[in-house]
């Protein structure tokens, strides 16, 4: 108990002592009284003591045993209360006794500090310090106050203890008494239980009982709800498959109909987008005709034109020419138009029956191609020779038909077959009918007499047009469109066709350039082919534009088109990347290689797919040029096969031939097979020959099968007989003398076999086997030579060499080799042994002394038989002394073993010998260093060492580290792996403790070969009191000048001393760290990128602190000097000249040698500097030196819990690191208690940057008006390797700024613009973020705009400008004004809607404004000029006015006809798309000075355009009439007794003001009937009157119903109105007045 007082530290002490002033005075703790059992208890703890049998000799058991029962549960209670009660006072004076010991330690303190306090005043005494010795004497009277008090204390603490240990005595007296008792009651309390276990049994048996009876009724119960469930089941199951039938029924039906509905639906819509494209296509069709036409009618018309006039002056000149010779010039003329009518109606009549011939000409052609067709699907074609065919007869009669002169066609009974045909009139077919529209479509037969085509739109040509009549003889020779002119309307006319057909394709501004579609094939070959014979292969064309395109098919070339057929049908506009399809049929006629190509035209430009057709041919070739048969005895045959190949389609004769020999062979036949012209009957040769490959062909195969499996069994029997036949070339045989027979001679040991000549087909192979039979020994050579019976096929030659040899024991693997062998372990082969003898022979094999002990053949002895093989059995099993017993067999440097074995026979003096080579190496491993001191190490990080393993054989070996601790890692592969031979590997030994202690152990390294190589190790495990809360950082990639930010936590856990709680702190086994607040320091290396707040802090015990890491890497300046410095060196050594060119490819050399040597050295951390690509930090502690033994210094790294590479240390802390209320110094710290941050820090660069603007990444669009557009393009280029998929964050929906062009890739290298816009909506500052979002990074663009409302005021008030009345002819203008009341200039422009064409589109959709509801006529744009110029102009048009200027505007009014709708709408259009202002124009013009305005419409605001012509001014009184003018009054009529105000009406009368001259001044008027007007209610004021020029005068009229007016009809009267001025003018007004009632 002492020692543990003396655990607690004197701080805790002195802390206390205020605690145990106040608890001095408390009363004493209740614990310190001690209860006494009660009287029975007592009682019965005597009475059980005395008599401990006294309930047995009881004679009524039955009345005792429940006192009994009472009394033992009695004691038990009493039992319980005084254990609890002993617990408490032992508790109490382990309590107490603390206390005791802790007042005894407070004593001695106070009294140490009385004396120190004494020997202090004794000293201030001596110094004469009265201030000093004052102090201390008030500590010294405090001290003993509280030695005192601490005194007292201890007495109280002394009594309190001896009288709980007196109370502990008496309970255990007490507890002593009644063990006898309790006795007692146990063995009562077994018997009562016995009699109760007894007694539930009985009832368990009961209750069983009841239990199985209630099962039984339980599981019939079951049965039968079980019975129902199953009844009910099958029901269900019933008509849930009844449902499932009905339902599929159902749904098949629902399909059926659904999908009838939607086969219905696709018809519908194909039918309708087929008839729409039909539609589309007839429009395009005919507006492509109507242009290509419109030149052609023009020279039609001028035709016609000169031909009239032509025929008008002839007529003229023969009529003056009839008139002067007194003839009758009008008979004359009658008669010569009788003729022309008579002429007419010839020439129709012949049109007439030139149409009836061709239309017979096309039905003869239809039933000739129904014939041939009808022809070909018989098997056997059958000829008649006796009778004339429908072809022949057909160019017969079209012969007669189109003969100028009336000539007969020959008698049948004269033709005897096609050939009669004379070649004159073969030629006059030909005259008359083109090869097209013979072998084409019937209708599309041309006539060559006709000198001029017939128009495509019919009634254009004059109906008295006559063509003009060209000799017969110029038609061939003048071309269409003979002379100048024709030439240059045509060349006009196809230059604008190509224009319509082709035209460029761009596609986001990229122009497409190249072949505008792909063919697959590229190439259409037609192989092998037969004449007579149809081919067709299909060819796929895809569209490789960047949009819709389209393909039409143009022709084949010219000498290909009677062999050539396309069958294409176009698809229509066709998508990028889809395909169409193209049959090329192709029926040869001439047996001839043909080339050419097929063009086509598409939307973009021509292009064409090229064609080639090749003939049979004979291809032949030999699979080897030399056969080596090899070393065979004399004696033996050997056989190889030549194999002659055709992959031709044309077969031909052969035959092999030695090359010394001739052979001449009939060539009659070949010659017949090459002709260039077949006939349908030689076709039948090639038939027999070529069927299955024509067929392969028709269905589009190139390339046919080729008969392999001869070669492949050639093959296999070649490398079969090589390996088993031939003999070896290094068997000990000698011979006297060697023949060599010359090459001239005849060799009858190499012959040919039996198909030595005959017939090879198309496509196969024929194999000739060469025999060997060697006869005398020595070297045997023949040349054979292949000829062929086709001339075209050049001799094949190869050559035959062989040996004969005269040996009757060989083995055929004179050397064994066994490969590398390692020491200790056994290696067999076997030996095979061949013999050519035919009597058996006795063999013994014998191996040299020297490697008896290591190497063995099994048997030694044995008989091998007559031309059969033996097999021996190599054993070898090499010991260590092999090197010294092998002796000149071993080399020691190679470690190559050489041993010759001999193989002696019987009755032979020399033996045959083999030799077995072998490498014997070692299956040692070295490590390296043998023992691994890993020093201090943390239990939050690990250290890592490298092992090197030494692989000392010559043979690559499985290791692998087993029984690995759980602190202990081998890396790379968990420490398993293959070495490889004389490799060393860098093994990294990770040591990561998970205490705090001392660790010895062993790691054991094992080979494949279950060999064990141990090594040593140990350390010492740290655990340091703080902790982070993660000691891994990785950042993430990040780009030069970006930052990445991490945040971490420093947490001081150690809050207890006490061990059982948590892991203490301490360093390997001493003491542990005391609590306190601790602190820490970050100590990053200089000039790093790497930014840690805060460096320095304290964390208290259970607290933590907060840390951040940055990460800004940046280019340092001296790696940018280096850069620019390399880069003039090499600009510098460019432009020098090259001097010394070999003596700097020597340097070159020396240089990379002596590269290639220090990257050998490097290798290892080169390539894991490669691989990481990372900045890694090693961040050493403060004052740590290399020679001080730092663990961090040493070789030794650094690693994080599950992390692999280098450290950042993070902080320290030492033992003196504490804070306490006194100061106390404080020790050196340790360099163990030492936190590591691993740090990832992978700087990487920008993977886009941007190239425009010097770099900037901040866009300012500045001042853009409100509802405008400011544009800026970006340039961003990809400065990094790879492509990249580029993604874009989402701009705010309703924020002003756009992205335009976004792209979704970049090309590694590439730039693309980006293009943004600024609109803004309001007056704002806008501001936002544009990232561009890569795989690698993110580029940020600050995209910076101010919005500017754009304001301007117009001087007109109710934006309508009425120009007034104009003289017709002259001109009025009137002016306004715009003002800018916006910080911005404003670029305007003004527009008419007269002018605009939108309104021409839009008034050609629309009913004619006169025929609409007045209410419903909205057209701005009235009555117009007549000329074609506008009514009104404004000046000027655009502009751009300046902030807070005015600029004005001029209208002037100019009508050329007199009009009162003349209207127009001026709109003003601020930056070229916002409307800011309509002012509506209006004026009217008259043709005399004066007007009258006002009254009800009697006409529409819109005038005919067909021009009224005016009369002559004597005429103009006759045909003046009255104008009307309806003037309609509407009397109100109120139900209050108030009379009403009368109904009132205006006309005005105006005077134009003009610059003519006029001789009068002013216009008078006078409205006549006024008196009678007067009577009827009307009062006109006033009723005469003149105006003066510019003025205007009103007529004021108002109605009062009359006492007799008839309110159910409205009164009607009428008036004239005169105007007098330049002219007089009339006008009758019409004044209807009714009464109405009121609202």
């Amino acid at each position: 108990m002492e020692e543990d007082a003396n655990q607690f530290p004197t701080k805790e002490l002195l802390d206390n002592v205020p605690i145990v002033e106040d608890e001095r005075d408390e009363p004493e703790a209740p614990e310190f009284q001690v209860e006494f059992l009660p009287p029975a208890a007592e009682k019965g703890a005597d009475s059980g003591g005395r008599r401990p049998g006294n309930a047995d000799a009881d004679p009524s058991g039955k009345k005792t045993a429940a006192p009994a029962g009472f009394q033992a549960c009695g004691l038990r209670r009493t039992l319980g209360r005084l254990e609890t009660l002993q617990e408490e006072k032992e508790l109490l004076v382990q309590k107490t006794r603390g206390e005791l010991r802790a007042c005894r330690q407070r004593i001695e303190l106070i009294a140490k500090q009385q004396a120190s306090v004494e020997a202090e005043v004794a000293a201030g005494r001596e110094a004469n310090n009265t201030a000093s010795v004052g102090r201390l004497q008030a500590v010294s009277r405090r001290l003993c106050t509280e030695l005192d008090d601490e005194r007292a204390l201890q007495s109280q603490l002394r009594a309190a203890l001896l009288k709980s240990e007196s109370a502990m005595w008496h309970i255990a007296i007490q507890k002593g008494r009644l063990e006898d008792v309790q006795a007692s009651a146990q063995e009562e309390e077994a018997a009562a239980r016995k009699g109760l276990r007894a007694h539930a049994a009985e009832q368990l048996h009961r209750e069983e009982e009841a239990l199985k009876k209630a099962e039984r009724n339980r599981l019939l119960r079951v049965r039968k709800a079980m019975h129902l469930q199953k009844e009910h089941g099958l029901r269900h199951q019933k008509l849930v498959e009844d449902a499932k039938k009905n339902h599929k029924i159902a749904v098949k039906f629902l399909r059926a109909s659904l999908g009838r509905i939607r086969e219905q639906e696709r018809e519908k819509e194909m039918g309708s987008q087929e008839h729409m494209r039909r539609r589309m296509d007839a429009v395009l069709a005919l507006k492509n005709s109507i242009s290509a036409n419109r030149e052609t009618l023009r020279k039609f018309q001028a035709w016609g034109q000169a031909r009239a006039e032509l025929a008008e002056q002839k007529a003229r000149a023969q009529k003056e020419m009839i008139l002067a010779q007194g003839g009758d010039a009008f008979r004359h003329l009658s008669h010569q138009r009788q003729r022309q009518e008579l002429e007419a109606q010839n020439r129709a009549f012949e049109e007439q029956q030139r149409l009836r011939k061709q239309e017979i000409v096309g039905r003869i052609l239809k039933e000739e191609a129904a014939g041939e067709t009808r022809r070909k699907r018989r098997s056997s074609p059958t000829k008649t020779t006796g009778r004339l065919t429908l072809r022949d007869e057909t160019w017969g009669y079209i012969s007669d038909v189109c003969g100028d002169r009336g000539t007969v066609a020959l008698p049948r009974n004269l033709l005897q077959d096609s050939e009669a045909v004379s070649p004159p009139i073969a030629s006059q077919l030909l005259e008359a009918i083109s090869y097209e529209s013979v072998q084409g479509d019937s209708g599309n037969i041309t006539w060559e007499h006709d000198t001029l085509a017939e128009p495509e739109i019919p009634g254009l040509w004059k109906e008295d047009y006559k063509p003009s009549q060209v000799p017969k003889e110029e038609v061939d020779r003048k071309p269409v469109g003979g002379t100048k002119m024709d030439k240059d309307i045509l060349a006009r006319t196809m230059e604008q066709l190509r224009s319509r057909v082709t035209h460029r394709q761009v596609a986001s501004g990229h122009e497409f350039k190249g072949r505008p579609f792909n063919s697959k094939p590229k190439l259409i070959h037609f192989k092998d082919f037969d004449v007579g014979k149809v081919y067709k292969k299909k060819i796929t064309l895809i569209n490789a534009t960047y949009a819709i395109n389209h393909c039409k098919p143009v022709g084949v070339e010219e000498h290909l088109r009677d062999f050539i057929r396309i069958d294409f049908d176009p698809p229509g506009p066709m998508s990028a990347g889809m395909s169409c399809e193209v049959l090329v049929t192709f029926k040869p006629m001439i047996n001839k290689d043909l080339e050419g190509s097929i063009s086509f035209l598409a939307q973009t430009g021509g292009f064409s797919v090229p064609l080639k057709c090749s003939t049979k041919k004979c291809m032949l070739s030999l699979d080897k040029e030399l056969i080596d048969f090899g070393s065979y005895v004399v004696g033996e045959t050997a056989s190889r096969i030549v194999t002659l190949t055709n992959i031709g389609g044309l077969g031909t004769k052969f035959k092999f031939l030695r090359a010394s020999e001739s052979c001449e062979m009939d060539t009659s036949q070949s010659v017949a097979k090459t002709s260039n012209l077949f006939t349908y009957e030689d076709k039948g040769i090639y038939d027999k020959i070529t069927t299955s490959f024509s067929e392969q062909k028709i269905e589009g195969n190139e390339s046919p099968p080729i008969d392999m499996t001869s070669q492949k069994e050639s093959g296999k029997l070649d490398g079969k007989e090589q390996e088993e036949g031939r003999p070896a070339e290094s068997e000990g045989v000698t011979m006297s003398a060697v023949m060599t027979v010359p090459p001239n001679e005849e060799q009858t040991e190499i012959s040919l076999g039996e198909v030595a000549e005959g017939e090879i087909g198309p496509f196969s192979s024929i194999k000739v086997p060469v025999i060997f039979t060697p006869i005398i020994p020595g070297a045997v050579y023949t040349k054979f030579k292949v000829v062929f019976k086709n001339q075209q096929c050049p001799t094949l030659y190869f050559r035959v060499t062989g040996v004969a040899i005269d040996v009757p024991v060989w083995v055929p693997k004179p050397s064994v080799d066994l490969k590398i062998c390692m020491y200790d372990r056994l290696y067999q082969d076997s030996v095979l042994v061949h013999t050519r003898s035919k009597a058996a022979l006795r063999l013994k094999f014998e191996v040299c002394k020297e490697l008896r002990g290591h190497m063995e053949l099994l048997p030694e002895t044995g008989y091998i038989q007559a031309q059969s093989s033996y097999t021996v059995q190599l054993k070898f099993l090499p010991r260590h002394s092999l090197p010294e017993d092998a002796g000149k067999y071993f080399d020691k440097e190679s470690r190559v073993l050489e041993a010759p074995m001999t193989i002696r026979v019987a009755d032979q003096i020399k033996p045959v010998g083999f030799t077995v080579h072998a490498v014997v190496t070692t299956s040692d491993l070295e490590l390296s260093p043998s023992a691994v001191d890993f020093g201090h190490c943390t239990v939050y990080e690990a250290v890592r060492t490298q092992v090197s393993l030494c692989n000392l054989s010559l043979l690559p070996q499985g290791f692998g580290f087993v029984g690995l601790p759980k602190f202990v890692d081998v890396q790379p592969s968990d420490g398993f792996g293959t070495i490889l031979p004389l490799e060393t590997l860098q093994l990294d030994v990770i040591f990561q403790p998970t205490k705090a202690k001392e660790y010895n152990f062993e790691l054991v390294c094992k080979s494949e070969i279950n060999r064990c190589f141990k090594l040593s190790c140990r350390a010492v495990g740290v655990r340091p009191p703080l902790g982070l809360s993660h000691y891994q950082v990785k950042f993430a990639a990040t780009s030069l000048y970006h930052t990445s930010v991490a945040t971490l936590y420093v947490i001081n856990s150690h809050v207890s001393m006490s061990s059982l709680t948590h892991s203490a702190p301490r360093v390997g086994s001493e003491d542990v760290s005391p609590v306190g607040p601790t602190t820490f320091e970050f100590l990053p290396p200089p000039d790093s990128p790497i930014t840690i707040s805060p460096l320095v802090g304290t964390v208290l015990p259970g607290k933590r602190c907060l840390v951040q890491v940055a990460f800004r890497p940046v280019l340092p300046t001296k790696l940018i000097l280096q850069e620019a410095l390399q880069t003039l060196t090499k600009e510098a050594e460019v432009k020098s000249p090259c001097k010394d060119t070999v003596t700097q490819r020597k340097d070159l050399r020396r240089q990379s040698s002596t590269l290639r040597l220090q990257g050998r050295d490097h290798l290892p951390r080169a390539s894991t500097t490669q691989a990481a690509k990372l900045q890694k930090l090693d961040l050493k502690p403060r004052g740590c030196l290399p020679e001080s033994g730092c663990p961090s210094c040493a070789t030794n790294q650094f690693w994080g819990p599950g992390g692999k590479g280098t450290e950042a240390e993070a902080g320290r802390r030492g033992r003196g690191a504490e804070h306490s209320a006194l100061s106390a110094p404080c020790p050196t710290p340790s360099p163990h208690n030492t936190l590591y941050l691993e740090l990832w820090c992978p700087a990487v660069a920008p993977s886009l940057v941007v190239t425009s603007d010097k770099g900037k990444t901040i866009f300012n669009f500045g001042d853009i008006a409100v509802g405008h557009r400011g544009i800026k393009k970006v340039s961003i280029q990809n400065i990094s390797p790879e492509d990249l998929t580029v993604e874009f964050s989402v701009l705010n929906p309703s924020g002003p700024f756009i992205l335009l062009t976004p792209i979704s890739k970049l090309p590694a290298g590439d730039t693309q613009v980006l293009t943004l816009s600024f609109s803004p909506r309001e007056s704002i500052l806008a501001q936002e973020t544009l990232d561009i979002i890569t795989k690698r990074d993110t580029l940020s663009l600050t995209l910076v705009g101010t919005g500017v409302a754009s304001t301007i005021t117009c001087s007109i008030e109710g934006d309508v400008l009425d120009m007034g009345y104009v003289i017709a002819g002259e001109s009025v203008s009137s002016s306004f004004k715009l003002q800018n009341r916006s910080a911005l200039p404003i670029r305007f422009s003004m527009k008419l809607d007269s002018l605009s064409s939108s309104r021409r589109g839009k008034s050609q959709q629309r009913l004619p404004q006169f025929l609409a509801f007045p209410a419903q006529r909205t057209e701005v744009v009235g009555t117009q000029n007549h000329s074609g110029q506008s009514v009104f102009s404004v000046i000027p048009v655009e502009g751009v006015i300046d902030p807070g200027k005015t600029q004005d505007f001029t209208v002037t009014f100019s009508p050329d006809h007199e009009s009162r709708y003349f209207s127009d709408r001026l709109q003003v259009v601020l930056f070229g798309k916002k409307l800011s202002h309509q002012i509506l124009l209006k004026g009217a013009a008259r043709e005399h000075m004066m007007f009258v305005e006002g009254g009800d419409p009697l006409d529409v605001p819109v005038e005919s355009l067909t021009v009224i012509p005016t009369c002559d001014p004597e005429h103009r009184e006759e045909a003046e009439e009255l104008k009307p003018i309806l003037v309609t009054l509407d009397y109100v009529q109120l139900d209050t007794d108030m009379p009403a105000p009368p109904a009132t009406r205006e006309l005005q009368v105006g005077c134009i003001r003009t610059t003519q001259l006029s001789p009068k001044k002013t216009v008078e008027f006078s409205l006549d009937g006024a008196a009678s007007l007067q009577h009827k209610g009307f009062t006109i004021e006033p009723s005469r009157g003149f105006v003066e020029r510019g003025q205007t005068k009103t007529i004021s009229i108002s109605w009062l119903p009359p006492a007799d007016f008839d309110l159910d009809h409205p009164l009607v009267v009428s008036a004239l109105l005169q105007l007098k001025g330049d002219v007089k003018e009339t006008y009758k007004v019409f004044f209807v007045a009714q009464v109405v009632s009121g609202p």
